[in-house]
């Protein structure tokens, strides 16, 4: 993509209004949170505490926005604190000639760390930066340092406290999450009925487990409906894909698939009706359309189902019969009885016993080739610069320059870029409409004060609708605190214009001459995909052998690892087809083109790995021999081709063929040359999709186009007695 491209789109995505808007009532409710901090301390303290206080409530407003499943006050108690400390340090430092830049150039740096955290953190920090800049502007006492930072910090104790006393949606983020997850299942169920090899999105099961990781406190006082169910939905994903697929579930055509389709749209049905009833807290109701035959026997009437497609068939219905239990049960139930979920609860350490956790997380991060490492130095450079060039050119309000800096910096060039360009236009224009009002009006001081307030509840309302709008009411309330002081209001409105654009300007240059090119760390992103894919399989494969022993930890835990791994690596990919110009992969020799294939190949091994997990052996089956040595070759196998990706050495996979054809000479010699029973011929029929999703994986790095392969995979036969069936075909 050219520059002029990026640029162009960039700028349009950084322009662009959605329709939504953020909940009125959480709107009102942080807005309200303002009003009673900024009113009572413009009363007693003053024009200057009070924007202090001001500020400092409106940021902790504004982190109870940020997509986080911990609990609103905290957040805002924990934004109020920062805010605090910041402005005390920021206070003492301006009292020290000399000591303010530098004092900046750090606190940027460590907000810019703040990424490695997460992106509320991020945001969080990022705004301590801009409050810093805003409040400090003439050197005071110590005492008065003190007394700007506590009642910076004081308007996030009351955000928490209305937010207590005030509770909106409190559940909504972790029901919209679970609830999410049941409509992607029913979406992948109607998916698979068509593409009996389709892909589900493993997002909305991240976003899941996220939100269960609950405070003691809020285990305590959840829903009873968000007990439980998403630990039957991770198991549903599994037996939804083994039902369909045709090597290793129902045939691919006849009487059986038509079966299985209808099965898949009888589950569809039901956990729509599951993902309706979990969003609204109103009972489970099934649609009149929806039958009742997936809460009963999947195949009690009409053409039957063979052997593991059977198995998934029954597997799944006892899953949603489960599920419909569940929630049934639940609803009779008070909120305070305690129901053990099918996937158990993720207790979420308090934010004091996060600080260790998050310090490892940045001390990761604290290498040059990092892109938070990086973009933490790009912040601390523009922000400095941006205030020293502001204090030269002897602009009053020289703090808009580098605060628009910290707004606009973001890790990755796309964000950065639509923000810049959202930011400039809506600070021209918020700057513009409040300057006009100062001009014609000459309201006062509480006046100002009630204008300020509800700009800031116009920019909570448009948090969802586009971060332009919201600069807009950002820049308008800035404009009547700060109006509050004296001062020309016209000539205040051109220099903060100029200085927008002064930061704005030396932030998109500066990361223009510096960038983080994502395109580069593709090679990074898919390696460690492969290595967590391959994790998964082994761990999967090897619970054939062992099937009475404790593997499900194990199992989970690489399976999480995957996702996550896949999830970074289409984030980084989605980054950087917005990127200008043309930048290597970070892989020696490798094209786009081929970590597009390689990424296809990946992902048909973690589809053949899922395959495998829908059939995993109870305690009592009988052990398939062969099985944890191919697992624990496959694990070592994946793990040296990632570092072969990084070094640009050649991938080959020979030692996992060789542990495929003693696998299936064992399984031979185990049935008399029919096999291991079912459970063989599973690990049988899978093994060999791993085979061919190891053989795309060579092809797509090594170029090839073509050509026959040895393994397992190229292997056209049918299994005798299960009803499974494999082909030599591209699989995924």
């Amino acid at each position: 993509m050219s520059w002029f491209a990026a640029l162009r789109d960039t700028a349009r995505t950084g322009l662009t209004l959605d329709r939504a808007l953020t909940d009125p009532k959480r709107a009102v409710r942080g807005a309200v949170a303002v009003a009673l901090v900024l009113f009572p301390t413009l009363a007693l303290g003053g024009v200057s505490l009070a924007t202090s206080a001001a500020m400092g409530a409106f940021i902790a407003g504004s982190a109870t926005f940020q997509r986080s499943f911990r609990p609103r006050a905290s957040l805002a108690v924990a934004a109020g604190a920062g805010l605090g400390i910041s402005t005390f340090l920021g206070y003492l430092a301006a009292g020290v000639p000399g000591l303010f830049p530098v004092l900046l150039a750090v606190w940027a740096f460590g907000a810019g760390l703040a990424w490695a955290i997460g992106p509320t953190a991020g945001v969080v920090a990022t705004n301590t930066v801009s409050v810093m800049l805003i409040v400090v502007q003439l050197p005071v006492s110590v005492t008065a340092a003190l007394g700007h930072g506590l009642v910076a910090a004081l308007g996030g104790v009351v955000q928490a406290v209305v937010i207590t006393l005030w509770p909106i949606g409190s559940w909504s983020a972790q029901r919209d999450a679970l609830a999410d997850t049941y409509a992607e299942l029913a979406d992948y169920a109607r998916r698979l009925r068509q593409d009996p090899t389709a892909h589900v999105d493993p997002a909305p099961f991240m976003t899941a487990r996220h939100a269960a990781a609950l405070t003691p406190w809020q285990d305590r006082h959840r829903p009873p409906e968000l007990r439980g169910l998403r630990g039957i939905a991770e198991r549903i994903r599994p037996t939804l894909a083994a039902l369909a697929d045709p090597r290793i579930g129902a045939p691919e055509e006849g009487p059986e698939r038509d079966r299985a389709r209808e099965v898949l749209a009888a589950a569809a049905e039901v956990m729509d009706a599951l993902a309706r009833a979990v969003r609204t807290g109103d009972p489970l109701r099934f649609p009149r359309s929806a039958p009742a035959l997936t809460l009963v026997r999947p195949d009690d009437e009409g053409p039957r189902l063979q052997g593991a497609a059977r198995r998934s068939a029954r597997r799944l219905g006892g899953l949603l019969r489960k599920a419909a239990d569940t929630l049934d049960r639940n609803d009779e139930e008070t909120i305070t009885t305690p129901v053990v979920g099918a996937g158990g609860a993720l207790h979420k350490p308090s934010i004091v016993r996060m600080l260790p956790v998050a310090l490892r997380a940045v001390r990761r991060q604290l290498r040059p080739r990092s892109a938070i490492f990086q973009h933490a130095v790009r912040l601390a450079a523009v922000v400095t610069v941006s205030y020293l060039l502001a204090r030269l050119a002897g602009f009053h309000h020289g703090y808009w320059a580098p605060m628009t800096a910290a707004m606009v910096m973001r890790p990755d060039f796309a964000q950065t870029y639509s923000r810049g360009v959202a930011r400039l236009a809506g600070t021209v224009v918020g700057v513009a409409v409040s300057t006009l009002v100062v001009q014609l009006a000459h309201p006062g001081e509480w006046v100002l004060a009630a204008l300020a307030v509800v700009c800031i509840g116009g920019a909570y309302l448009a948090f969802r609708t586009g971060y332009a709008l919201t600069t807009v009411g950002i820049s308008t309330y800035v404009v009547f605190l700060l109006g509050l002081q004296a001062g020309n209001p016209l000539v205040t409105a051109f220099e903060r214009v100029g200085l927008t654009l002064l930061g704005g300007t030396v932030a998109l240059v500066t990361y223009a001459l510096f960038p983080t090119w994502q395109t580069a760390r593709l090679g990074e992103r898919l390696a460690e995909w492969l290595a967590a894919a391959g994790r998964y399989a082994g761990a999967v494969v090897a619970c054939y052998e062992e099937p009475g022993a404790p593997r499900g930890r194990v199992v989970r835990s690489a399976l999480l690892d995957s996702r996550e791994a896949r999830s970074e690596l289409l984030q980084a990919m989605q980054r950087a087809d917005a990127e200008p110009g043309r930048h290597e992969s970070g892989l020696a020799g490798v094209s786009r083109r081929q970590i597009d294939r390689a990424r296809a190949a990946v992902g048909a091994l973690g589809r053949a790995a899922v395959l495998l997990e829908a059939h995993l052996p109870g305690g009592d089956a009988e052990p398939v021999p062969g099985a944890r040595e191919y697992g624990e070759e496959l694990r070592l196998a994946t793990a040296v081709a990632a570092g072969a990706l990084l070094t640009g050495r050649g991938v080959e996979f020979g030692a996992v063929r060789g542990a495929q054809a003693r696998l299936e000479e064992g399984l031979a010699a185990a049935g008399g040359g029919a096999g291991a029973g079912v459970q063989g011929e599973v690990v049988r029929a899978g093994t060999r999709l791993v085979g061919l999703a190891l053989r795309d994986l060579e092809r797509a790095l090594r170029g090839s186009s073509g050509g026959g392969s040895r393994d397992g995979g190229g292997v056209r036969g049918e299994g005798r007695g299960s009803g499974i069936r494999w082909e030599s075909e591209r699989y995924g």
